[in-house]
């Protein structure tokens, strides 16, 4: 049997993430990787302790659900709590990241950011990652992965 890659391996882990999801509109998932560790993970879902989509529904402001915190904010977050640096770490991430979430992965000096699904892909986050020196790679994610098993 062939070993799969280090891309497919933190992707796996992101959408492995992605299943515990709060949120009925997308389901995300982020990998924070350094030296090819994971250092964190997280998916988008309410506030901990706080109401979730799944139980009372999206909280809809201009189109965005506001009751979630995303995938990548949720990792960097994690690491923060927990004292763990960021610094030229990688993020692997089932889809593209917001503007916002681009402009928190900036600040938190990782170093690349790899996508398995393009959504909605700003052009002022693509901007963004040109001018940060940023790597950006579109990470294609095969399913039948995970069946391996």
């Amino acid at each position: 049997m062939e070993r799969i890659t280090w891309d497919e391996y933190f992707m796996a882990q992101s959408h492995l993430l992605a299943l515990r999801s709060t949120c009925t509109r997308l389901a995300v998932g982020a990998t924070i990787v350094r030296d090819k560790r994971i250092i964190a993970g997280g998916y988008n879902g309410s506030i901990a302790g706080g109401a979730h989509c799944i139980d009372e529904g999206c909280y809809v402001i201009d189109n965005h659900c506001v009751r979630t915190i995303h995938a990548e904010m949720n990792a960097i977050i994690q690491c923060a709590k927990f004292g763990v640096p960021t610094e030229g770490a990688e993020i692997y991430v089932t889809h593209f990241p917001c503007l916002h979430c681009c402009k928190a992965i900036i600040q938190s000096g990782i170093r690349a950011v790899y996508y398995a699904t393009d959504y909605k892909n700003h052009p002022y986050a693509l901007e963004l990652f040109q001018q940060a020196d940023l790597i950006v790679k579109h990470v294609p994610f095969n399913k039948e992965i995970l069946s391996l098993l």
